[in-house]
């Protein structure tokens, strides 16, 4: 039930700020940037979030589009897994995910997505409305904005760069 619940609360972002992960204001437009902005991101990644084990997937942009994949399992059970796509949307870029239950069956609406806007780039970092992407040599890692309980929190997933 435990594991359920953090999965469930994965899909809640909330609308505060922490020094980590920023919020887009009300009426705050997001900020520019391209995909050829993110190609550091491309590659295997494999750690540690959410209590269990998880690993993303970032295959290089094609037509303005970068997608991804990610699976968390714990104790050798997948319990879910998202398909991800950074698309470039007209001077900015936005997350686009979808999560899928260890079933296949989507928890997003069929025309719904959950959506992360682009707030700031840095140097091998990216400032999304409700989660902070870095990349510190082959390590990379995901903070992300989540509510358990109705009490905001970040959760962080930490990777290490592998190969496939």
């Amino acid at each position: 039930m435990k594991v359920l619940l953090s999965f469930l609360l994965f899909l809640t972002i909330s609308h505060w700020s922490t020094a980590q992960v920023r919020q887009l204001s009300p009426g705050q437009s997001p900020g520019n940037g391209t995909i050829a902005d993110f190609d550091w991101l491309v590659g295997y990644w494999s750690g540690t979030g959410l209590g269990g084990d998880c690993e993303e997937i970032w295959a290089p942009a094609v037509d303005g589009h970068m997608i991804g994949t990610f699976r968390f399992w714990e104790n050798g059970k997948l319990v879910f897994s998202e398909f991800m796509n950074l698309v470039e949307d007209g001077e900015s870029v936005t997350m686009k995910l979808k999560h899928f239950g260890s079933d296949l069956l989507g928890w997003e609406e069929k025309e719904e997505w959950t959506t992360f806007e682009l707030i700031e780039l840095g140097v091998n970092k990216a400032y999304l409305n409700g989660m902070t992407i870095e990349r510190k040599g082959d390590q990379l890692i995901f903070q992300v904005n989540i509510s358990e309980g109705g009490e905001p929190m970040v959760e962080t997933f930490t990777y290490s760069k592998k190969t496939l």
